[in-house]
This record gives C-alpha cells, structure tokens and sequence, in this order.
C-alpha cells in the first residue's frame, strides 16, 4: 500500500468556465481507520454536473466546499482494513468519499457492490446515481404513458442516455438533444432513439422540434435548461409533465441570461413543471437499482463510460464533462 495519499482540493471559486488552476493536487498521509472504520482504496471516481454549484460558496441542497477542501464525489473502492462488522477486506463499496485515493469511513453512506452483477464502475452510473436519477425523474415525476412523445435534453449524457430507453421501455417516442453528430448518431443507432438533432448546428430550436415532434410534446426531461427548455414550453400538450434534472448550460454564466417568461402555457395546457433530487426517493433505492439492473441485464439498457486515468486528471475530466466533451458516464480510473 502506497504511504502517500494523493487529494484534489478546491483551490479557487470558479468564475465562469472552472480552470485547472481552480483545483490542486496535494499529497497527505494515508489516513489511519480508527475503531469501527475502515480504509477504503479508490478504484473509480465520478465527476458529475452537479459537483459545479458546489463549488460556489452559495447556499443550496448541499454545503459548498470550502476553499482547500477535498472536492466532492462519488466513489467506488476497495476495503483495505476494516474495523467494522458490517464490512470486511476485500469489499467493494460505493460512497461519497471524494477525489482521493484513500479514504476512511465509519459505513454510514456505504452500499456493497456485487462484482458479479455487472462492472464495478456502473456502480457510478447506470446501476448508481445517474441510473436511480433517471429512473425516478422520468417514471415518478413524468409517468410516461406508451405513445407519448418525450424529449430528452442532454440526451447522450450519463442521465439523458438512460432517460431515453427507459422511456422507449415504456413504449414512448423519444426525441433527443445532444451536442455533436457522434452524439446524435449513437442516440439513434445504438440507443434506438426515433429523432435526434444537435442543438450546436441547430439555427432554430423551435423549428426543429416542431418537425421532430408534429404531434406535440408530452413528456420533457430537461438536463440543460436555457433556449431548448423555452423552444420546449412552446411545443407542450395539454398535461404536459416536466421534470427538471439539471440547467447546465446556466450552471458557468457569468451573469444570468434574459429569457423570455413562458410560465402562461402552463396555465393554458394546464401543464406541470417539477424539480427534483434523487436524494428524495433514497427509500426506493434499492427498487431502482433492481430494475435497472434486470433490464441491463435484459439487453434492454445499454450505457457508454468515458474513462480518464489517474487522479491527477480529473480536473481535466470534470471541466471537459461540463463542456459536454463526454458520451455517457464521465468516470476517472484510479488504480
């Protein structure tokens, strides 16, 4: 076991874009587990969008880091030692551990991961909290009735990429939003999405979306927020449901954008718009993971992993995920 365990902390508040110079590399003794701990060895980090407005010292569902702190993030690792009855050397685990290497744990937080099952790394995607995110964001928030038509912004991302073919599941047409022709291509080839179109080439969202969906829109499950969700609103069918996810294209302005308000359709199309965090179904959990997992299992789910190596650069990673440069789970290897 290595003496020296390597940490990314916050080094600066981003203002816009966050830089590499926003985080730093700093090396720590390997923490000693204390009675009724264990040491874990990360195997796999995750960086998600919504470790952004953490970085922000505003106030919101969680506590922003704090300058010199360890960045947040989910992890999946190995038990080193353990201390602990509920955990024994050699466990695979799931956790919010942060960008490090090593970390300790009393096992509050923690969930075993059964290799057998699927790839350790789902644990940070299709079959952990991206997966759960878009099971219940789309099943509870917009229960999708088969022959509905539902849109899918950021749709060849960790979350976008599952919202769709649990919504092509659940017998639906599903029009999905992504960046790139490589994204756009994968969502109809390999996911079996029925319309695609990317937004980056796109002069008229509106227009688009009036060709893609001639009969309307039913379902919306919006990741990015901004000039789609307002080409959206105009589209929508009477009881329209909504579910916000994510507004990662607002989450590294410099200053708020001016949008059209757009709220009146609701009343019109008597329509319903509703925010949501995995965190509220963390009961149903398991529920879940043991659908996704039987429909993976099925072939009726795919998921795509976009893997850096090394602690080191998952700076690089995160901003690149933000920037949209990723398809599926942005994920970084550590050992």
């Amino acid at each position: 076991m290595a003496e020296t365990n390597r940490q990314i902390t916050l080094a600066a508040r981003p203002v816009g874009y966050p830089k590499e110079s926003d985080f730093k590399l700093i090396e720590t003794p390997v923490p000693v587990p204390a009675e009724g701990e264990i040491l874990i060895r990360a195997l796999y980090l995750s960086v998600d969008p919504y470790m952004r407005g953490r970085m922000n010292d505003v106030k919101s569902y969680v506590p922003p880091i704090q300058i010199g702190e360890v960045m947040g993030g989910g992890v999946v690792g190995e038990v080193l030692e353990s201390d602990n009855p509920h955990f024994q050397e050699g466990d695979i685990v799931e956790g919010l551990l942060g960008w490090q290497e090593y970390a300790v744990s009393n096992g509050q937080g923690l969930r075993k991961i059964d290799p057998e099952i699927a790839p350790i790394s789902t644990a940070l995607g299709v079959l952990g909290m991206p997966g759960l995110t878009a099971y219940f964001g789309l099943l509870d928030i917009c229960d999708p009735k088969a022959g509905e038509t539902v849109v899918v912004s950021g749709a060849a991302g960790a979350v976008g990429s599952l919202v769709g073919q649990i919504a092509k599941i659940k017998g639906c047409r599903v029009v999905g939003i992504a960046g790139t022709d490589e994204k756009v291509a994968y969502l109809v080839n390999e996911l079996g999405f029925d319309a695609t179109f990317n937004y980056k080439t796109t002069d008229n969202y509106y227009q688009k979306l009036q060709e893609q969906c001639p009969g309307g829109i039913d379902v919306y499950f919006d990741n990015v927020g901004g000039e789609i969700t307002d080409a959206v609103f105009m589209l929508i069918n009477t009881k329209a449901r909504i579910s916000i996810c994510g507004q990662i294209s607002q989450y590294n302005l410099e200053k708020p954008e001016i949008g059209p308000r757009l709220l009146w359709t609701l009343i019109v199309k008597q329509a319903r718009v509703e925010g949501f965090l995995v965190f509220q179904f963390a009961d149903r959990y398991a529920e879940g993971i043991l659908q996704m997992a039987r429909w993976l299992k099925e072939g009726r789910l795919k998921y795509a992993e976009d893997i850096a190596e090394g602690i080191e650069n998952a700076p690089q990673a995160f901003i690149g995920m933000l920037k949209g440069q990723n398809t599926g789970k942005q994920l970084v290897r550590i050992s």
